[in-house]
């Protein structure tokens, strides 16, 4: 698998924008799936710069998030719901019914993961699915295990994902232990997949996905089957990558 490398974030997040915008372009009512944290906030920040320019039209665009905590609602400023929408719809003309979030304070988790696989089966799937990856190459909050699980489903957060995440909680304790993620069937099928990853705290995540086998130990790693997918990383997350596997331009 072949990694698209660049100096650093800045750059990474030109070289995201580009192939983001190519396909939103080619298909103006497509489908976004979205993931939250640092990476992909330079790729959020140039497609509000490319539509406040007149470069790019977002009301035919419908969008799906990745995940949410659970016991954490829409307006608590923790949460991936209030992310989403401070960092990518607020600004853009996308109309309220075209946003799709799972809801981390819904009555019944289970039914509300059937209801979201869904919603997500009835918008055709995902046309452009944007990804971090974790410290321990979880995708979403796709977590290592036993095996790779297909459906939008609850998780338990692995400690390393707790971890990762204290930085936006005021204590590590205040972080939660559970999610509602998508599966790992919605990734895959999705038509196009990019994922980012910058800095050193993600480099023995990309050795794990993408310098050995495929394995539901690290998830992320099934994207080295996926026709569509593109992994664009600064120099630092990649240095510990085979050099045979960059590819710089």
């Amino acid at each position: 698998m072949k990694v698209k490398v660049r100096e650093d974030y800045e750059e990474m997040s030109d070289t995201a924008a580009e192939l983001a915008l190519q396909v939103i372009r080619e298909k103006p009512d497509c489908v976004l799936g979205l993931t939250a944290g640092s990476s992909p906030l330079g790729l959020y920040r140039r497609l509000h710069e490319a539509y406040h320019s007149g470069g790019i039209d977002f009301s035919r665009v419908r969008i799906f998030t990745l995940s949410e905590y659970i016991g954490l609602d829409a307006q608590d400023e923790r949460s991936f719901a209030y992310y989403t929408r401070k960092n990518f719809c607020e600004g853009l003309n996308l109309s309220e019914d075209r946003i799709f979030m799972p809801d981390g304070m819904a009555a019944d988790i289970a039914v509300e993961c059937q209801r979201y696989g869904e919603a997500i089966e009835a918008a055709g799937g995902i046309d452009l699915m944007i990804l971090g990856i974790g410290p321990n190459a979880h995708i979403g909050f796709n977590e290592p295990g036993p095996s790779f699980v297909p459906e939008t489903h609850v998780v338990e957060l692995s400690e390393a994902t707790r971890a990762a995440n204290a930085r936006f909680f005021d204590s590590p304790a205040d972080v939660p232990y559970w999610a509602v993620s998508m599966g790992m069937r919605d990734i895959m099928f999705a038509r196009h997949v990019l994922l980012l990853a910058s800095g050193p705290g993600k480099t023995e995540a990309l050795v794990l996905a993408f310098d050995g086998d495929v394995t539901p130990k690290a998830p992320a790693s099934l994207l080295q089957l996926h026709r569509g997918a593109v992994v664009i990383a600064d120099e630092t997350a990649a240095r510990r990558l085979p050099k045979e596997m960059w590819e710089t331009r």
